[in-house]
């Protein structure tokens, strides 16, 4: 099958690997995971240390449309993780996996403002998973960056478009404390953000770009505030 041979765009190897099955990453939908190489930041607590600092994959785009065209019926919908998917060019992409029935969700950092909203005006978008890295005074420290403006604006972007979307961010107790986490709600507040805020826990591993053990400090939920809704995983 020949989809997408004619763009040679989509023969460029940006894809460091393929999850061909999870129903965990996407709710209520059968998914693959695109893990896309490279990433703009250096968080500490990254445990997808060789795909950050990876420059190349080992998957072109068309492998996996290749793919994608034998889970037609099976599979619902596609993940775009990495990394930062949108580090590469996906707008072609996308349109391909459009025209083979899937869904998209896209995980991102958010800094790459301008590929989100060409990816949201085309419609080419379902559902988004932005991490909220930190609050503004702690995200170069935890990042490794000076992202932020670029996040923030995209993150003013997608309350104001049209998607189902989340906000997440992950906890390790000795770089984010209580306060911490307060301030991104209050940000999230004050934006009119309406939707669910996800808290995940660090986990351990031995090959996270801080080399992080398990956290040294405890925290205490019940400093959190009420003004959001708060899930944790």
């Amino acid at each position: 099958m020949n989809i997408g041979k004619e763009n040679n765009l989509l023969s460029a190897k940006v894809i460091y690997d393929l999850t061909k099955f999870t129903h965990l990453d996407y709710e209520n939908h059968l998914s693959c995971i695109v893990w896309f190489s490279s990433c703009n930041m250096r968080c500490d607590y990254c445990y997808n240390k060789e795909i950050v600092f990876s420059k190349n994959g080992d998957y072109s785009y068309n492998d996996v449309l290749e793919f994608l065209s034998t889970r037609i019926n099976l599979l619902d919908a596609v993940v775009l993780s990495g990394g930062e998917a949108t580090s590469h060019s996906l707008v072609e992409f996308c349109k391909e996996i459009k025209k083979l029935g899937f869904k998209i969700k896209l995980d991102t950092n958010g800094t790459n403002f301008l590929e989100i909203k060409k990816l949201i005006e085309l419609e080419l978008l379902d559902y988004i998973a932005l991490d909220y890295k930190a609050p503004k005074n702690k995200f170069t420290k935890i990042t490794h960056s000076n992202k932020y403006d670029e996040f923030s604006k995209t993150l003013d972007l997608i309350i104001d478009a049209s998607i189902s979307f989340e906000t997440r961010t992950t906890l390790h107790n000795d770089l984010l404390n209580e306060n911490d986490i307060n301030k991104i709600i209050d940000d999230l507040v004050q934006r009119k953000y309406l939707g669910k805020y996800y808290i995940q826990r660090f986990l351990e591993t031995d090959i996270n770009i801080g080399n992080l053990s398990e956290a040294s400090m405890e925290f205490d939920k019940s400093l959190l505030s009420d003004k959001i809704k708060v899930i944790w995983r």
